[in-house]
């Protein structure tokens, strides 16, 4: 008895023993590796980074708009007057509204040229670089369709290239500066305020973007086709500054607030009836702040 007592206790050890050996380490959480799971683990998101609504210097780049031009005196710049790095106390310009009237001084630029289209703007936007702002804003676009005919415009290919292109030069030196982009104005919506009035339609004659502008008063169906052609470009640069701005995690569009606000009398200039007057710049300032204030694009 005593015998076979010990022979069936070595049994049910050794038994154990080979249980424990195969399943034991995986079982007790050891240097084993666990069932491999035939699911790979989906990347996690990159993390969007938080936008910041107060930005502590500016750099405005793009055209005529952003100089203020015929805002103050004709066919002159008014920069005081721009709605993006203005002094004016009548604009309230964007950096005055984010930085307060004397940091606006000391901490914002203009680089912006009267006439520059799109193609100017790399240029530009090295030159705001080297000054390392916090923010960027962007106003391009009008003088690529205000060309001498339709088919002088600037291509959508070529536009898109020379905006990427800006974008880029930005980056290279800047990857985390913000960039503020506005919408290209509604071009036909300006050539329907002015042209009520007499002293823009003799200015308009003097060469004042003649693709849209030129034989304002012209109703027949080629000049109808005329203005349609620039509008409809138009609207392909905006969608290509929306698609451009979108693929940069900091980079904010205007969503066409520029190109749907309705200019009237008080905001064109009244000496070309085509340009922001101090009041259209005013209006421009306030939809820059919108966008750049709001806790989500």
């Amino acid at each position: 008895m005593r015998n076979r007592r010990h022979r069936s206790r070595a049994a049910l050890a050794v038994l154990a023993a080979a249980v424990l050996g195969v399943t034991g380490c995986d079982a007790v959480g050891g240097d084993a590796p666990g069932p491999s799971s035939t699911h790979a683990r989906k990347p996690s998101p990159r993390p969007t980074p938080a936008w910041d609504t107060s930005p502590a210097s500016i750099a405005a780049v793009g055209d005529s708009i952003t100089r203020a031009f015929d805002a103050c005196s004709v066919l002159q710049d008014c920069p005081e007057a721009s709605w993006a790095t203005g002094s004016s106390p009548r604009v309230d310009s964007l950096a005055v509204r984010l930085l307060g009237r004397a940091r606006a001084a000391e901490r914002s630029w203009n680089y912006a040229v009267s006439g520059a289209r799109m193609a100017d703007l790399p240029g530009q936007m090295a030159r705001a670089a080297a000054r390392k702002p916090e923010l960027v804003t962007v106003m391009a676009g009008a003088n690529d369709a205000c060309r001498p005919t339709t088919s002088a415009m600037t291509s959508v290919a070529d536009f898109r290239a020379d905006f990427q292109d800006a974008m880029s030069t930005l980056r290279r030196t800047l990857p985390k500066t913000q960039v503020y982009v506005a919408s290209v104005p509604n071009l036909k919506r300006l050539w329907s305020e002015g042209r009520a009035n007499p002293m823009g339609l003799q200015v308009w004659k003097l060469g004042i973007c003649p693709s849209m502008l030129g034989d304002a008063e012209a109703l027949d169906a080629a000049a109808t086709q005329r203005r349609d052609t620039v509008q409809k470009r138009v609207r392909d640069y905006n969608k290509v500054l929306q698609e451009v701005c979108a693929k940069d995690r900091r980079c904010r569009f205007d969503g066409g607030a520029v190109y749907d606000f309705r200019f009237g009398p008080r905001q064109l200039s009244q000496w070309d009836w085509f340009h922001p007057s101090v009041n259209g710049q005013a209006r421009l300032a306030e939809i820059a702040y919108r966008t750049v204030t709001a806790r989500t694009a």
